[in-house]
């Protein structure tokens, strides 16, 4: 069993907690392009592996029921992953935009944000999914969650939220990610479906991507530095 696919995307939040709460780094401008960098990667992940796999996935499901199993297929697919784009959206009307970095305010917080919890706990689960067919989607969601794991505890922390919650709300993100691969590798019904589950996945990660890349700075505007970013994670992922 390749261990590294669980144990990269939880050490990357529990990595990006600690230094959040003991460093606790001022330069926004480095965690920007640090977002740039994974949101092109893990949308280069996307595009050159996942996506080329389900549509070839459904194709040969297809191909011994009838001649046209192959449009059909490919359509049913660009369905589940519209379905995912829509998905995300919801969950990131709960989230208030949290899953790409994209926390405000610092009024003071008394208990954790529930809604918040829950829609960022399903979002990391949901990721996770295809990791076990697809192992190099571990380091592409690493890499993505670990700057949102840096801005997520020093939001928490700015809102003066009780230590010990903070420590209770990141364990629990930084699990649901390798939780997702294991239910995913283990339970029939989602075997089963995996490809659809794929698909919605793939519509999920094709909308926080995109949306990294062009939020990751200040009034939409590419620079030089974001650039450079952008083209090393699209570089990084065609080595994979």
């Amino acid at each position: 069993m390749n261990y590294s696919i669980y144990i990269f995307p939880l050490l990357s939040v529990v990595i990006g907690y600690l230094i959040a709460s003991f460093i606790q780094p001022k330069n926004k401008k480095n965690l920007k392009l640090l977002l740039a960098f994974s949101g092109a990667f893990l949308l280069s992940l996307t595009v050159m592996h996942l996506l080329p796999e389900v549509y070839a996935a459904e194709a040969l499901l297809h191909e011994g029921h009838n001649h046209e199993g192959h449009s059909h297929g490919t359509s049913i697919i660009g369905l589940f992953i519209m379905i995912g784009i829509v998905f995300q959206i919801i969950l990131e009307y709960f989230s208030k935009g949290a899953e790409h970095g994209h926390v405000h305010g610092h009024d003071k917080m008394n208990t954790i944000p529930w809604l918040l919890f829950f829609s960022l706990c399903l979002h990391a689960l949901l990721e996770g999914m295809p990791i076990s067919q697809h192992n190099e989607l571990a380091y592409g969601i690493a890499i993505h969650h670990f700057p949102i794991a840096i801005i997520l505890t020093l939001f928490f922390i700015n809102a003066e939220l009780n230590r010990k919650a903070i420590l209770f709300f990141m364990l629990v993100f930084a699990f649901m990610t390798p939780l997702g691969t294991y239910i995913s590798s283990n339970l029939n019904f989602l075997t089963e479906y995996y490809t659809q589950i794929s698909g919605i996945v793939i519509g999920i990660l094709f909308h926080i991507s995109s949306t990294i890349i062009f939020e990751s700075s200040e009034g939409h505007k590419f620079n030089l530095a974001k650039l450079i970013a952008i083209v090393l994670g699209i570089t990084l992922a065609v080595f994979m």
